[in-house]
């Protein structure tokens, strides 16, 4: 079993009479990048604040590297490392003097801490050049390296493609990887790029209304979506038979679209054969995580 690095448990925040987060559980294991999605509204914001201590939880633990954040708060903090929203530097200083007036706030930093980070985040040929001059995709960068100095083993990072371009969304998507993979850190990137998410992410937390309501692997989730698209003649005869079977999902003048189902798709078509409906065509359809994440939200926009 991996390490359990951040577990989540009945988290939830009223804000006067409203509540905001409806008793939410997930857990962080070593090694891995797992995706936290939301709507407009669904409260993703909320839980990241309440994750890295901005705000308080009006109910439910969070737990760090084993360390309660509600009683052991700084202990709980030392092994984590975030960036909300857009990383705030000094732009008037280098990216060295940032990282050297960040280090100062953390115990026993040292230059050689700082130097491994610049190496890491592959700042060395301008971390000596004022942070006005960067890129934006400089600037993420040097935020996630602050975000590093303290040796944590729990990255947060909301929104980290924000405002790049796709040059910039793929070498972040790579060195994101690289973190959880080569550094055995544990990284929750909230994003509303959901392509990217597909690609990035091991793990998949869909949150809605306040309450997650799917957490799996991205493929295992895609997996249960899996649909086939039947082409039958006479089609009304189909249909009819088909919902005799299974959910009927969709259907139009050409096609019907229904779940798939591995060990029945056969005596489907079999029934349907000797009922002398012709199978013209079957086609398996493996959703995107777009399609997945509209048909669990019931439609609503993403963060």
């Amino acid at each position: 079993m991996s390490e359990i690095t951040m577990s989540v448990e009945g988290l939830r925040k009223v804000i006067g009479r409203k509540e905001i987060i409806k008793g939410i559980d997930f857990e962080l294991k070593k090694g891995e990048v797992f995706g936290f999605l939301g709507p407009n509204g669904a409260g993703k914001t909320t839980t990241i604040r309440m994750l890295v201590g901005l705000i308080r939880p009006t109910s439910g633990s969070i737990q760090i590297c084993g360390y309660n954040v509600a009683k052991d708060f700084t202990k709980a903090m030392t092994n984590l490392g975030c960036i909300v929203e857009n990383p705030e530097m000094y732009p008037y200083l280098t990216g060295w003097e940032n990282l050297e007036h960040f280090a100062v706030m953390l115990p026993n930093i040292k230059k050689d801490r700082i130097q491994y980070v610049v190496e890491l985040v592959g700042l060395q040929e301008r971390i000596h050049d004022r942070v006005k001059t960067y890129s934006l995709g400089m600037r993420q960068r040097l935020g996630i390296a602050q975000a590093l100095l303290g040796h944590p083993k729990v990255l947060i990072l909301d929104e980290p493609t924000n405002g790049l371009d796709p040059s910039g969304i793929r070498d972040m998507r790579k060195f994101i990887r690289f973190l959880a993979e080569e550094e055995g850190l544990s990284v929750l990137v909230s994003s509303h790029l959901l392509s990217e998410v597909q690609l990035m992410c091991d793990r998949v937390a869909i949150i809605s209304k306040g309450q997650i309501i799917a957490t799996d692997s991205v493929n295992k989730l895609l997996t249960k979506q899996e649909r086939l698209i039947w082409r039958l003649s006479p089609m009304d005869k189909g249909i009819d038979m088909l919902s005799g079977f299974t959910e009927i999902i969709d259907h139009d003048e050409e096609t019907v679209i229904t779940p798939y189902v591995e060990n029945e798709v056969g005596d489907w078509n079999q029934k349907l054969v000797e009922e002398n409906v012709i199978v013209k065509e079957m086609n398996r359809k493996l959703p995107s995580l777009e399609d997945l994440f509209l048909e669990m939200t019931g439609g609503d926009s993403i963060d």
